[in-house]
Order: structure tokens, then C-alpha cells, then sequence
């Protein structure tokens, strides 16, 4: 891995965590791989005869499990629901995955790297196979916009910020309300 693309995603750590790491941070990606994927049309053929407007919906998730030591697989996962007069037209769900090594960085950090370089790294294999689903189910070619993952986990960080700071002062007012 260069060290351009080695100061990339430490300065993407950094932006989105707020903390540093030693210099001993490294970051490789071992593997990128399609864990599953599906498509379903129920309504076709006569969705295609259905002029009205489509509506998209698309929701993302990602879960990260440790399989080694420094070794993380990232699952990002990607569905997109297209009705059309309130029918399903169809529905393609992709899970991209990959194989990254994070070594060397402090917890925030890692976290971080776990939410935003990661999935910034799947992202274009999976809105590939989108739109290949979506193409190959007879549909219009499907074109995702790109995602800002450090927007998204900026607000995650947001909100369990909120939740603790709420739980905090939850346990704080039952204390007080005992005494």
C-alpha cells in the first residue's frame, strides 16, 4: 500500500474521530468479495405496462466482526426498493464485503476507519452490482449517487453522544430521586 493512500485514510481516521494514532498505523485491504446478493421483481410483467412515476427507497447497514488478530471484515449492505403505483417493481439487496487489516490504531480511530474508510472502500463494488441486478431484471440502468460515509458516522457519533449524555442524566435523576 502507498503511503499516499496509507496518509489518506489516516487523515480520514483522524477527520472523523478526532484522535490520532501512533506511527505504527497501518491499514491494508486483503480481499473484496460479494457475500450475497438478491433481486426480486413480483409485479413483472405488468409493471413494465405502469406509467407511473418511480419511487426509490434505498437503505444502507454495515456490520464489522473481528476474524483475526488486526483482521476486521466489513459488511456493507445495500438495498434498494423500487415501487410504482404503490406495486413493487423490485427490489435488489447486495452484501459487499471486505477484509481489511487496521493495525496500530488507538480505539476512536480505529472505529472511525471501521466506519468510514471501510465502507467508502465497498461502496463502488456494491452500487456496481446494483445497478447490474437492476439492468439485468429488464429495469433502466440504476446509477447510485455517492455516499458520504464520514456525514453518517459524524451523526452516529452524534447521537450516541446524546443517548449517553440522556442515560447519564437518567441514572443522575434517579439517584437524586432516591435520596
Amino acid at each position: 500500500m502507498s503511503d499516499e493512500t496509507n496518509a489518506a485514510a489516516n487523515a480520514a481516521a483522524n477527520g472523523a474521530a478526532g484522535a490520532a494514532q501512533g506511527p505504527s498505523a497501518q491499514l491494508s485491504l486483503h480481499r473484496i468479495y460479494l457475500k450475497d446478493a438478491s433481486f426480486e421483481a413480483p409485479n413483472v410483467p405488468e409493471i413494465f405496462n405502469e406509467q407511473a412515476q418511480p419511487q426509490l427507497q434505498m437503505s444502507l447497514q454495515q456490520k464489522v466482526r473481528t476474524v483475526g488478530d488486526d483482521v476486521h471484515e466489513v459488511v456493507l449492505s445495500v438495498t434498494v426498493t423500487c415501487t410504482v403505483a404503490e406495486k413493487t417493481a423490485y427490489l435488489a439487496e447486495v452484501h459487499q464485503a471486505g477484509l481489511f487489516g487496521l493495525a496500530g490504531f488507538e480505539p476512536r480511530a480505529l472505529e472511525a476507519m471501521l466506519g468510514t474508510y471501510c465502507p467508502n472502500a465497498l461502496f463502488p463494488y456494491a452500487r456496481q452490482a446494483i445497478s447490474e441486478l437492476v439492468q439485468n431484471g429488464g429495469f433502466p440502468p440504476l446509477f447510485l449517487q455517492p455516499i458520504n460515509f464520514e456525514a453518517l458516522f459524524a451523526e452516529q457519533m452524534r447521537r450516541r453522544a446524546q443517548q449517553g449524555a440522556g442515560e447519564a442524566g437518567g441514572q443522575a435523576d434517579a439517584v437524586a430521586g432516591n435520596g
